[in-house]
């Protein structure tokens, strides 16, 4: 993920600090792959079971240990949509009870008067899920009514003070919604807007990519956009998943803008490290499979046979993904970026390549 309002702000302290964002690891966990939608999109190929698939809370207990000794200090509770499991808020509450960072990530159209208390007395922050116009959205979740149900549930949870943002995946369905997203977010007042280009998995292996010199302009369009709010005291922050050579673009584009505070953020994308899956990301699914992220479809095990320390600790795999710098091949290999992106996606090279070394087929640069 990559922080780019953050970065831009805090490149432009004098007295800044080249220290990592991230203290810790953070794992999105699946809780489920139940869901009440069928979205285009879907990296799990989520939907509504006959029978429920959802992580019990005593699955949950006996990993916290394990997952405070391999450093995790914040979890994303996801799904399909994890409104859908039972165990949500017994879930979120062992996880806050034992200190870590708790955020939802829903797609908003199950959030309402009933749970909202529950919501915000346990999460830290909550992504709602919007595509981009109601037409787009509606059409792209394969729901009537989604959109309206969504920004209810946003303006709900803004009513109840609790952090919430906006969640859009980037697709050739719904770039040219973007503009609508950035206006929206302003217009409702949210502080975070999360953008995740897509990743080639479950249903989202249907849709066509986004031609690269059109994904190189709008990967420019969102660092100008960061700027724009940086420049103008715009309380929102841009971040970005999933298609880490955007930090090569906004990098370039902060040495054009603050020649002279661009050592601070090249110090800062370099400590960053570019892609982090199988390091300081990491998926567990609704089944307990450990996973470097959820795009992945390898697992290095299950929870429920093997601790998490000891999964991401002695699996061949997430030992080869945190090599610094990876081994990777095709253009990837020499490229003089590596250092900034690493790679970027390894799930989306495998999508195409069959190996999770290849280069990032998405890659623009």
């Amino acid at each position: 993920m990559l922080r780019m309002t953050d970065y831009i702000r805090k490149s432009l302290e004098s007295n800044s600090r080249d220290d990592k964002h991230l203290p810790g690891r953070m794992v999105i966990w699946n809780i489920t792959n139940d869901c009440n939608l069928s979205c285009e999109h879907c990296y799990s190929s989520s939907g509504k079971k006959e029978k429920a698939s959802a992580i019990k809370p005593e699955y949950v207990l006996s990993a916290v240990k394990s997952l405070k000794a391999a450093n995790v200090k914040a979890v994303i509770l996801s799904g399909g949509e994890p409104l859908m499991s039972p165990y949500l808020f017994d879930i979120a509450k062992i996880f806050k009870d034992e200190g870590f960072a708790v955020s939802l990530s829903s797609n908003g159209t199950m959030i309402n008067e009933e749970n909202v208390g529950s919501i915000k007395s346990l999460f830290n922050y909550v992504g709602i899920s919007i595509d981009g116009s109601e037409k787009t959205h509606d059409g792209f979740r394969k729901k009537e009514g989604a959109y309206k149900a969504s920004i209810k549930s946003l303006r709900l949870l803004k009513d109840n003070g609790i952090n919430a943002g906006l969640r859009t995946s980037l697709t050739s369905y719904n770039y040219r919604d973007l503009g609508f997203i950035f206006k929206l977010a302003e217009k409702e007042g949210v502080k975070k807007i999360y953008i995740s280009h897509l990743v080639y998995s479950g249903r989202g292996n249907n849709i066509s990519e986004i031609n690269k010199s059109i994904h190189k302009r709008i990967s420019l369009y969102i660092s100008g956009m960061a700027f724009n709010y940086v420049r103008n005291g715009i309380p929102i922050s841009i971040v970005t998943g999933n298609n880490e050579p955007d930090a090569i673009l906004l990098l370039a584009m902060f040495k054009r803008f603050y020649p002279e505070f661009y050592k601070n953020m090249h110090d800062k994308i370099l400590n960053w490290g570019g892609n982090q899956s199988g390091n300081r990301i990491i998926n567990i699914d609704y089944s307990g499979f450990v996973k470097p992220d959820p795009f992945f479809k390898y697992s290095g095990g299950n929870i429920k046979e093997r601790d998490f320390f000891e999964i991401i600790n002695n699996d061949k795999l997430f030992l080869e993904l945190r090599q610094t710098p990876r081994k990777l091949k095709g253009r990837c290999e020499k490229c003089n970026y590596l250092r900034i992106c690493n790679g970027g996606s390894r799930a989306r090279a495998y999508a195409v390549y069959g190996d999770y070394f290849q280069e990032d087929p998405a890659c623009f640069m």
